[in-house]
């Protein structure tokens, strides 16, 4: 199976081994469900060593989920032992089914084969030297029934040579963006076989990123996909394995690139794929601003000139983008100095100055500025926000006007260069937070996912949020009943109730002078009031794009009730 980014690496906070067997010793059983189908485990062996293939077979029959049938394939393996064990299992084993080749096909053919095998309703991949938790089963049957989705996928950890689980990685619910960043979903991947069938299996051309492929294929035919929240599936780390070594198989990384440019072509037209920073990871470029769609960028204010000078000088002279147009919305400033400044460049053609001298209301002045903006782009900017990527505006805007994005915002961060904006969860310190506020933007899979892959979010904060015009048009704008702060994630949750995405796009990035220019206390009672109604569901049930199995009163991943 295709590894996800780098494989997993040691975090400075990082779960302790030990930690993690206790947390994972105390999770509640899965329920098994009644006997609703055959699930059958695919397995392609290739001279797989003796004690790996026992033990994972060993943890296909612990399943509690009873209906279930084995599906091996041998790729021609000349190690004698592997012969002779799936001989013996055959002769114990009546729900195993075992074929081979004499000659060496490839892992897509060899799944192909295993598949030939198959008579499940549902079928699901286990490779080789991996093991599965003995729940494995009963939990994806159970979301494949319940959630009627053709595809389902777990969380999952790694085995190491000491025999040591580590390395959790708890995923969000199905997050197109991310898949489109990596193939986060990784193991335990379930298959409605039928549709596996219509898709005509693996595809040799994309060995290594075979299973990737698969579900890029799945999801443009409109399958639905499901997650189960559990660590469900063991990937064993050794020499030879990506799980341990990322490298051991760079062709898998150009497979996986020509399986993507396919799917984001055949969605998007013209758009490409570039990699990414990091191997099996991967960069969707759009074309939707390269005609040079024009973005109003619009900065409210109140004297603090220091900050505005900085911002908008920036804004000149870092950002490559060609179209922009400036608005600031002149919230009653008194400072002669700024209001000299504001009056000379209003002069400038694409500098405009809208005076707003009424009591503060963040919605209120953004939608008075949005009524008067030119742009096909909304950008819905912080005075104290300044510019460090020249590329910053035009991903922004490309994301933007795709016609599946309701809103998007950048990387933000702090002055010190850590993160001070990577993504919103619902949630996270009772009402809403930043995920990883605080940490090095970096690539890593502590716990959670990478904090500078793009994915899709259920909110962006509103100190930069860009939206197309139609769309912020269509949605009705900022809720004013807010005040202060809340009717940037309401946008958010609003445009996410309508089937359009909220994307962090991690490779737009901008340094953000948080709170200078505002108390962060000054909360009036109404917006905890409103905040409480909007942010319902998610604020009590948990927010999609996070993990129950994650402490939600913690901005850095932190495993929920472990010991500490």
């Amino acid at each position: 199976m295709l590894a996800y980014a780098n494989g997993p690496q040691a975090q400075p906070n990082a779960l302790a081994p030990d930690a993690y067997a206790q947390w994972l010793a105390a999770q509640p059983p899965v329920p098994v469900p009644a006997d609703a189908g055959l699930i059958s485990i695919v397995m392609p062996v290739c001279n797989t060593p003796e004690n790996f293939l026992r033990e994972a077979v060993a943890s296909v029959q612990s399943q509690t989920y009873v209906h279930w049938e084995l599906c091996i394939h041998d790729d021609a393996s000349d190690q004698p032992h592997v012969a002779r064990i799936l001989a013996e299992l055959s002769a114990r084993m009546p729900n195993l089914r075992v074929s081979r080749t004499t000659t060496r096909q490839g892992i897509a053919a060899t799944t192909n084969a295993a598949i030939a095998l198959a008579q499940g309703r549902w079928i699901t991949f286990l490779d080789h030297d991996d093991l599965l938790e003995p729940e494995a089963l009963a939990a994806v049957v159970a979301s494949h029934l319940e959630t009627g989705a053709q595809v389902v996928y777990t969380d999952h950890d790694v085995l190491g040579d000491d025999g040591q689980l580590r390395h959790p990685y708890f995923k969000p619910d199905w997050n197109h963006d991310l898949f489109l960043s990596q193939m986060y979903l990784g193991h335990l991947v379930s298959f409605d076989a039928a549709l596996v069938r219509q898709m005509g299996g693996l595809r040799s051309d994309c060995d290594g990123s075979q299973d990737y492929d698969l579900v890029l294929r799945c999801v443009t035919s409109g399958a639905r996909v499901a997650h189960v929240p559990r660590v469900l599936y063991h990937w064993r780390a050794h020499a030879g394995s990506t799980a341990a070594n990322a490298g051991s198989k760079p062709y898998a990384h150009d497979a996986g690139k020509r399986a993507l440019q396919a799917h984001v072509q055949s969605r998007h037209p013209g758009a490409y794929v570039d990699d990414g920073s990091q191997l099996f990871c991967y960069d969707v470029r759009y074309g939707y601003a390269d005609q040079g769609a024009l973005a109003s960028i619009i900065i409210p204010t109140r004297d603090g000139l220091d900050l505005l000078r900085t911002c908008v000088e920036s804004l000149y002279a870092q950002t490559v983008y060609p179209a922009f147009e400036i608005i600031v919305v002149d919230n009653g400033s008194t400072d002669p100095e700024t209001l000299a400044w504001l009056q000379q460049m209003g002069q400038r053609d694409d500098f405009r100055v809208i005076r707003a001298d009424v009591p503060f209301n963040w919605s209120a002045l953004n939608n008075l500025a949005a009524q008067q903006a030119r742009g096909e782009v909304l950008v819905f900017l912080n005075n104290d926000t300044e510019v460090i990527d020249p590329h910053w505006l035009q991903r922004l805007a490309e994301n933007a006007l795709r016609p599946d994005v309701g809103v998007c915002g950048p990387l933000l961060l702090y002055p010190d260069r850590t993160i001070q904006h990577a993504g919103v969860v619902i949630g996270m310190g009772g009402w809403a937070d930043h995920v990883f506020k605080g940490e090095a933007p970096v690539h890593n899979q502590n716990l959670f996912v990478s904090p500078v892959l793009q994915r899709q979010v259920l909110a962006v904060t509103g100190a930069c949020m860009v939206v197309a015009r139609d769309t912020f048009d269509s949605l009705g704008g900022f809720d004013e009943s807010f005040i202060v702060c809340g009717s940037d994630v309401e946008l958010c949750l609003r445009a996410y109730a309508r089937g359009l995405s909220t994307v962090y796009v991690a490779r737009a990035v901008m340094i953000h002078h948080e709170s200078k220019t505002r108390d962060p206390r000054a909360i009036p009672e109404n917006d905890f009031v409103r905040s409480a109604q909007a942010y319902s569901p998610y604020r009590e049930e948990g927010d999609p794009f996070f993990s129950p199995n994650l402490d939600y009163m913690a901005s850095s991943p932190r495993l929920r009730g472990a010991a500490r």
